[in-house]
């Protein structure tokens, strides 16, 4: 069996060396398709492509798995396409999963959900988009574990598996520098729930009329989170769903409007799951978030410091603004992919009265200026900064006891970053060194 592994890297998140594995186990004949100077297996034919160009040397293959990067529009072969997602849900011993997708706040209520049902004393997988790939461990998953999958447009886009419980979270426009348009995009997170049977659970979030749009694809049952039936936050502020009362919004660690709405979706997906949320408020009592998302780095001469690095969209920078209370400082900009921005300049000025001082970094920053000065808002400053350290200390200028200072950019971290991790830990090796 011949087999092409497309857009293969060496990282440890990525889906290509499982890919490998899994293969090479079978006695496949494996040639990669790589860019850029990955560690590659010796045992493996190799090809160099472009990683935006056509890929059109594919003939002869038995097989195309196709990486979350590639897009399908990049492949001209009539070869049968898989991807890791594909095997691993067509291939895994336990059908018990539950797929969320959406824009922002996949990998929270993942982790949520998992953590909801370890809790109840299940044993389950997480994985995805999320942690480490899970198709090493097809091996150890037994029929009656639970599998918790982040999954993003970019694995979507091909995903032709079933997936029991489907989660779509609010769903706005974003990669569109990756996909041809906002409907293929919508389209791709569709694929979630367009594969499901009668018997499996489409979960939306009811406010945002492209989440039920896309749930709508399911012949499953589909179940709205909050509103009822779903959970909800009453208007007293205690988070319900059915009869039970789970916890009061005050004794949740998470901060912000957007993780309720990722709390009630994950207490939905529970719920359905095995009709039971025990234990589901002593998580919420302890779990405050992942890395680079809303995350207290630390107080330094009365000013607080949050990494919400991972905010890489115009949306979440905004959610960012809603969800720290108080004067603030807040850092915006990076690589520009031109989504629309005018909606985020409104809201920082909507916030004005408690913005001291927005700091504007990155390539969009000219663009993001021009977008301010027409909502009306004036109150920002362009460092010029060429470094984190620079970024943090022209924060801190304007910061005050009391206040904040929030990295929640608004923008991709590509012109001055690795990634959104490497632009967060830079923030948090800079504020610890104050």
């Amino acid at each position: 069996m011949r087999v092409a592994i497309l857009g293969f890297s060496d990282l440890e998140q990525s889906e290509s060396l499982p890919t490998y594995r899994y293969f090479k186990a079978k006695g496949a004949d494996i040639t990669v398709f790589y860019w850029g100077e990955p560690e590659l297996p010796n045992d493996v034919h190799k090809v160099k492509i472009d990683k935006n160009a056509v890929i059109d040397n594919l003939s002869g293959f038995d097989l195309i798995v196709r990486g979350p990067v590639i897009h399908p529009r990049q492949i001209t072969s009539d070869t049968l396409l898989t991807s890791l997602t594909d095997i691993f849900v067509k291939e895994s011993p336990s059908k018990k999963i539950v797929g969320v997708t959406g824009t922002k706040g996949k990998g929270t209520t993942s982790t949520l959900i998992a953590k909801f049902l370890e809790a109840q004393g299940k044993k389950v997988w997480l994985g995805g988009n999320i942690g480490k790939p899970l198709l090493d461990s097809l091996e150890e998953i037994k029929a009656d574990d639970w599998v918790v999958l982040e999954m993003s447009a970019g694995q979507l886009i091909t995903f032709s598996g079933r997936i029991h419980i489907g989660v779509c979270l609010m769903v706005v426009p974003e990669h569109l520098d990756w996909h041809t348009d906002l409907e293929e995009y919508t389209q791709a997170k569709s694929n979630l729930f367009s594969h499901q049977s009668a018997d499996d659970v489409a979960i939306y979030f009811a406010n945002n009329p492209t989440s039920v749009s896309t749930a709508s694809h399911s012949p499953g049952k589909k179940v709205p989170y909050y509103q009822k039936p779903g959970a909800y936050v009453r208007d007293d502020g205690m988070i319900v769903i059915g009869d039970t009362d789970v916890v009061h919004k005050s004794e949740v660690k998470l901060l912000g409007e957007h993780n309720l709405q990722n709390i009630c979706a994950a207490l939905t997906a529970v719920s359905e799951a095995t009709g039971s949320l025990d234990k589901a408020k002593a998580v919420l009592h302890s779990f405050s978030g992942l890395e680079h998302r809303l995350e207290l780095v630390r107080e330094f001469e009365g000013v607080k410091y949050y990494d919400d690095s991972f905010a890489a969209t115009p949306d979440s920078a905004i959610v960012a603004m809603e969800a720290i209370a108080g004067k603030k400082v807040t850092i915006l900009g990076g690589f520009d992919r031109n989504l629309p921005i005018s909606h985020l300049a409104k809201a920082v000025k909507r916030h004005s009265a408690d913005l001291l001082k927005a700091v504007l970094i990155g390539v969009s920053a000219q663009r993001l200026a021009k977008e301010l000065d027409e909502a009306g808002f004036e109150n920002y400053v362009i460092p010029g900064a060429k470094t984190m350290t620079e970024v943090v200390n022209s924060a801190k200028e304007f910061a005050k006891p009391g206040s904040s200072v929030v990295l929640s950019p608004g923008f991709t971290s590509f012109d001055m970053f690795k990634n959104f991790a490497d632009r967060g830990n830079q923030f948090k090796e800079v504020v610890m060194k104050l």
